[in-house]
């Protein structure tokens, strides 16, 4: 457990000193946590819910045919395991590699915001540590995602567009996210609409038509109940209301305001769908965890006086401690992460 708390106190600690510190010495800084994240994440053993069905993957994927490989679903994460399981590695290869994807998505992100140390903070408890050492391929196009955000913020749809497309090749899943470039574009929003719906159609065709029967199989009419997913969907619901009450205070943009004002809606309108399919909902709101890094790292800006800054970077500090302290102690699968091991020092 202890591993874990070192990765909560990094950010934290550099949230406390990084002022001090020239902007040369801060982005070497952050190059170290980056590296010590990846290979925590990585490098772990046997660590994950899932961890003998990617072991399973790496196995019966990795070793098909390069073209039956190109033409299955979730080409990009499989592809990593054809060419690991070909040149004789094992599975934390494949984990080190969507490791840098989801920790370079969660940097560039967190650059973007006032206190980028924070919004790491924020990261460890949920996204980190739960999804990137459970859900491998999901935390890879979170990265993926993150990167497009980065650069819907700026104006570049194409780019988010390239990032999210990349991303659905190693979780078809997160295509979902497509139509935010349109609903928060401020300017010719007729045009916009129509090309990214285009778009999305044929990212659907491509990535998801095809598996539709089986989606809905697997996560809505299976007898599966994702265990926390209402916890885990009200998480995003916290974030999604404070920013419908006080975003115009803390965005930069009129774009910002639309793009996380329509993702605040979404993550109150898993709150009755959870009911429906916790399973689906639960994995669909994974891509709506962004909103919690982006309203927490900006809440303080909501005050001009310092005390009341500080306070609200303490109080949100002091959150997620608890919010990592109760999961790590009483979530039901825990225990799949516990004690955490890490190659090649496990037993």
């Amino acid at each position: 457990m202890i591993v874990y708390w070192i990765l909560f106190l990094i950010p934290f600690l550099g949230l406390l000193f990084s002022f001090r510190l020239g902007r040369s010495a801060n982005l070497i800084l952050w190059c170290l946590a980056w590296v010590i994240f990846v290979l925590v994440i990585g490098c772990r053993q046997e660590v994950g819910g899932d961890w003998f069905t990617y072991l399973d993957h790496l196995e019966s994927r990795g070793g098909r045919d390069l073209w039956e490989v190109l033409i299955s679903g979730d080409q990009g994460y499989y592809l990593i395991n054809y060419i690991v399981n070909h040149l004789g590695g094992g599975i934390v290869w494949v984990n080190l590699i969507c490791a840098m994807i989801v920790m370079t998505g969660v940097v560039r992100f967190s650059l973007d915001q006032p206190k980028a140390w924070l919004c790491l903070v924020v990261a460890v408890p949920y996204l980190i540590i739960v999804v990137s050492m459970g859900y491998t391929r999901q935390s890879a196009a979170l990265g993926f995602l993150f990167l497009g955000l980065a650069s819907l913020s700026r104006g570049k749809s194409i780019n988010f567009f390239f990032w999210v497309l990349l991303g659905a090749t190693f979780h078809k899943s997160v295509v979902l996210m497509l139509p935010v470039a349109a609903l928060s574009a401020s300017k010719h929003r007729a045009w916009n609409f129509f090309w990214v719906g285009v778009i999305s159609l044929l990212a659907a065709y491509f990535f998801v038509l095809d598996s539709v029967d089986k989606l809905w199989a697997n996560y809505v009419t299976a007898e599966y109940e994702s265990q926390g997913g209402l916890v885990r969907v009200l998480m995003n619901s916290v974030p999604a209301l404070i920013f419908l009450f006080v975003g115009r205070r803390i965005v930069s943009t009129e774009q910002d305001f639309k793009l996380w004002r329509w993702i605040s809606i979404f993550s109150l309108a898993c709150i009755p769908l959870v009911v429906v399919s916790s399973t689906a909902t639960d994995r669909v709101a994974l891509y709506l965890i962004p909103l919690q890094l982006y309203v927490f790292s900006r809440l303080y800006t909501v005050s001009s006086d310092g005390y009341s800054r500080a306070l609200i970077v303490i109080g949100t500090v002091f959150y997620y401690a608890l919010v990592q302290l109760v999961w790590l102690n009483f979530a039901a699968n825990a225990d799949a992460w516990l004690p955490y091991q890490m190659y090649p020092f496990a037993s």
